[in-house]
């Protein structure tokens, strides 16, 4: 057995130790979650992102928003009676990658949809601070200049290819072949602000209620 002396002196054999213990104890701690049916399948009501969800998805991912916004709420009562009921793993089943996250310069958005109205959401994204006076959060006005379709719509049929054949995968429901051809019709002539709207109003509803 090495002793610890001869394990801090020599670079090598540290680094090898290191990436050794960190890569069986993720084994440890991930492999088992594949196994478990509460966080492989989806709380009742769940489906896949719409067409026009999906997009709005990825202009929050692109404009960075869970850099200040998590998704994630903790079962404790400090964030149950302000943001609802605690999150749980069936509503993620769907999400890749998750947008969980710690940091909250802003409030967790996991059941916003439906707290407020599509009105609401557009004024906010166009001047936070007409809504939120005190609010720090950038302009996104320039989000209702841009379609879709041409942006981060373009590829949706073949990144809903690619979605359903990760869920085949993993055995859960997912899109039927009319909804990936529909698709882009389905986004018509929508901003990019209208689709991010759709995602937020649909955050977090299937127990949003739920006592």
């Amino acid at each position: 057995m090495f002793k610890h002396d001869q394990i801090e002196r020599s670079v090598g054999l540290l680094i090898v130790l290191t990436i050794l213990t960190v890569s069986v104890g993720g084994l440890l701690e991930i492999v088992p979650l594949f196994y478990q049916k509460s966080t492989t399948t989806p709380v009742e009501g769940l489906k896949p992102y719409e067409a026009t969800r999906l997009v709005g998805r990825d202009v929050y991912v692109r404009e960075g928003c869970y850099l200040c916004h998590s998704q994630m709420i903790r079962p404790f009562r400090a964030e149950t009676e302000r943001y609802g009921h605690y999150s749980v793993a069936g509503e993620f089943v769907y999400d890749h990658p998750f947008q969980w996250g710690s940091k909250r310069t802003g409030p967790d958005l996991h059941r916003v949809g439906g707290r407020y109205s599509d009105e609401w959401q557009r004024a906010h994204l166009t001047n936070p601070r007409d809504v939120v006076p005190e609010s720090n959060m950038p302009a996104f006005a320039f989000l209702a200049n841009t379609k879709a379709k041409d942006s981060v719509g373009a590829n949706v049929e073949a990144k809903m290819e690619l979605m359903r054949g990760y869920a085949n995968v993993r055995g859960i429901p997912t899109y039927t072949d009319e909804e990936i051809k529909g698709a882009k019709a389905a986004i018509g002539e929508m901003t990019e602000m209208d689709v991010l709207i759709a995602y937020l109003q649909g955050m977090g509803l299937e127990l949003k209620n739920a006592k």
